[in-house]
């Protein structure tokens, strides 16, 4: 609203100290992450003492987990916090005519929706099932849908819609249409098909990566932080036609917008983690989680770097396939011997460091660690990922 504001300043001659610093998107950028944080400390103190109020608070099953029922009772469904510090700043900074910007409020809202709708059922139904994982899945497929057709729909000046960045490729360019190598009207139909399922296959894959990553305090916020700065700089970098050329990367019109959004998210995660920092005040739960894996992967896809994610995203990327392979082995297991053997003391693997379990296959480290011991090195893990995420620009 303040970037309209000042535009329309601007345009009709209306001059005054400052009235150009809107258009620099990096005074909006950090103008945004400031009231984010500013919005997530000050609406966040009062959500809890409201959800502390209300006796809102997490149910705990007992999983044999260290210190796990010392958070009976902790307040839940703070993801309220991120989504309304994320979007505050946005309405107020951002490009609101920015086909990028639109998607990615689209995209917070729609998945916020959907996680607030789980979080609803647990906490206020007393159902701990929650929301059936089959209509969570149906969400995010539908958001996927969206965002891949509107691409499809509304790739311009230029830019083919099906065109990414592959890592460590000398070429670096990858277009999804070679994956169907013929020609016609028909093909390109086909093509075109291909790349949405794709595109939300990516984005219901992120999602539920930072979902299943959210189980210990600050794990989810502080990678998805981490995770976003990369992307910040990515998105910076592409949508700079001079440091596009120099980088030699593929430069994307209007996607320099993408920084002041994910400034926001940035500022919101750590307002956030003020709270959710070990010991947690609140949880996220499923409002902010699926939120937060929508956000990086519609992003991804945005910039052209979702093939980059696995790398980028690795902690997400790990917690998805522990839990993947453990239920594939214990049930392979099962079949053919009667008895289930696991891979992982307990997935997903955060939980593998916690948890004591003699019968499962991996058993190091020896003993077990605290959960805030956990938590930094998957930030550490997660920030050496991030630095090869941006030195992939040149190594090719």
């Amino acid at each position: 609203m303040l970037y309209h504001l000042f535009d329309y300043f601007q345009r009709a001659g209306i001059d005054f100290p400052g009235v150009g610093l809107m258009h620099y998107i990096s005074f909006r950028a950090i103008a945004g992450s400031v009231v984010a944080i500013l919005t997530a400390l000050i609406f966040g103190r009062r959500m809890i003492n409201w959800l502390q109020k209300k006796q809102i608070g997490e149910t705990i099953r007992d999983l044999g987990l260290e210190g796990q029922l010392q958070k009976k009772g902790t307040p839940t469904m703070g993801g309220l916090i991120i989504l309304i510090s994320i979007l505050v700043p946005v309405l107020l900074f951002g490009d609101l005519t920015n086909i990028n910007t639109m998607l990615l409020i689209v995209t917070t809202i729609w998945l916020g929706a959907l996680g607030f709708t789980d979080d609803y059922i647990k906490v206020f139904k007393h159902n701990k099932e929650g929301l059936s994982g089959k209509y969570k899945i149906i969400g995010q497929v539908l958001l996927g849908l969206l965002v891949g057709l509107t691409l499809y729909l509304t790739a311009d000046q230029g830019v083919s819609y099906s065109r990414t960045t592959i890592p460590f490729f000398k070429g670096n360019e990858f277009d999804y249409k070679w994956l169907i190598p013929f020609s016609g009207q028909f093909v390109r139909a086909l093509q075109g098909g291909l790349y949405v399922l794709v595109i939300t296959f990516i984005i219901t894959a992120c999602s539920n990566g930072t979902n299943l990553t959210d189980g210990m305090d600050g794990l989810a916020a502080g990678v998805s932080a981490i995770v976003g700065a990369t992307l910040g700089v990515l998105a910076y970098v592409s949508g700079h036609s001079g440091f596009a050329e120099y980088l030699n990367i593929m430069y994307l019109p209007k996607v320099g917008e993408i920084t002041v959004y994910i400034s926001c998210f940035i500022g919101a995660l750590l307002g956030f983690l003020w709270y959710n920092a070990f010991p947690a005040q609140v949880f996220m739960g499923d409002t902010g989680s699926l939120a937060l894996g929508g956000i990086i992967g519609v992003c991804a896809v945005l910039i052209r770097k979702e093939l980059l994610l696995p790398i980028l995203c690795g902690i997400f990327f790990m917690e998805s396939l522990s839990v993947i392979l453990q239920r594939w082995y214990f049930r392979r297991t099962r079949k053919k011997t009667g008895t289930g053997v696991r891979i992982f003391r307990m997935a997903p693997l955060h939980h593998h460091y916690q948890k004591e379990n003699p019968d499962a296959l991996l058993q190091r480290p020896k003993g077990l660690l605290p959960e805030n011991k956990i938590v930094a090195r998957f930030w550490i893990v997660s920030i050496l990922l991030a630095v090869l995420s941006i030195v992939t620009l040149k190594i090719r």
